[in-house]
């Protein structure tokens, strides 16, 4: 079930890239990085030959690279990504031909060039996936360094963005390079809100049960320590967990029914080093 609903997510991702890519990157010359971006400029010297086609050409070569040195596991997940978002955008062009941009405000345009293909993106990355293209020069930048992945990917697409002055001018040139640093700040927010973590301390005279439902049913550990009241001086156990937002509404409802008196506290964390949850790098 959790592959089919990987599976569900990546597709989406990579039809909203395409989308927002063939609406409104194309037709207003934002060449906001990415393989994509690239692709564009070449198109502007290679008119007679589909801008998917580009892509995929591109991509490829690419993704060549990230075989050697991501591993086959990565780029298998990445060819799929990579294959689909270049054959969504010349089917597009082929279905839809759009000459010249929707509306005639050019930062609107751009917002949803960048919203669109940035919430698909993360999408992407969270099925485990890309999209290709500068995001597995990213992987690459990131496995390679400690660099963070957006970080990685704003440095990767700066260089296109910028190119896009000399060939479609300054202003789309500017958009362009503003959509870059945009894109940046908008995958960073939304991959951290996909990556959000609970940490749940609890206090219950129930202790055993939730400790076995968090061990057997959650699949996840746990920290037990003794604690005192600072009024009544009782001593308690405390139990600590860190669960993902599904996990945690589900102990929560558990609690809920065994002991009704429980304690809870919980708070956010975006980033958890150890026991699966990822490591040092």
């Amino acid at each position: 079930m959790k592959k089919l609903s990987n599976f569900a997510a990546l597709n989406a991702g990579v039809f909203m890239v395409a989308f927002g890519i063939h609406v409104f990157r194309n037709p207003n010359g934002f060449a906001t990085g990415g393989v994509s971006g690239l692709s564009l400029l070449l198109y502007s010297a290679l008119p007679f030959i589909p801008m998917g086609a580009i892509m995929l050409a591109l991509n490829l070569a690419i993704l060549a690279l990230g075989y050697a040195l991501l591993g086959k596991e990565k780029a298998a997940a990445s060819a799929y990504g990579t294959i689909a978002l270049s054959a969504m955008v010349w089917l597009m062009e082929l279905a839809w031909p759009i000459a010249r941009p929707l509306t005639n405000q050019k930062f609107l345009e751009l917002v949803f060039s960048v919203l669109i293909p940035g919430v698909g993106s993360s999408l992407v990355f969270k099925a485990g996936a890309t999209t290709g293209g500068t995001d597995i020069v990213a992987f690459i930048i990131k496995k390679y360094s400690s660099m963070k992945i957006t970080t990685a990917m704003l440095a990767a697409d700066f260089f296109i963005a910028s190119a896009a002055i000399f060939i479609f001018g300054v202003e789309a040139g500017l958009y362009s390079i503003l959509g870059v640093c945009m894109r940046s700040f908008l995958m960073d927010s939304i991959m951290e809100s996909l990556h959000i973590y609970k940490i749940m301390v609890i206090i219950s005279e129930r202790n055993a049960e939730i400790k076995e439902f968090i061990n057997l049913r959650l699949d996840r550990g746990a920290t037990v320590h003794r604690a005192y009241g600072a009024y009544t001086k009782d001593e308690k156990e405390v139990i600590t967990t860190v669960l993902n937002r599904r996990q945690a509404a589900v102990l929560q409802k558990f609690i809920k029914d065994v002991d009704p008196k429980a304690f809870i506290t919980i708070s956010n964390s975006t980033e958890i080093i150890g026991n699966r949850f990822g490591g040092f790098e």
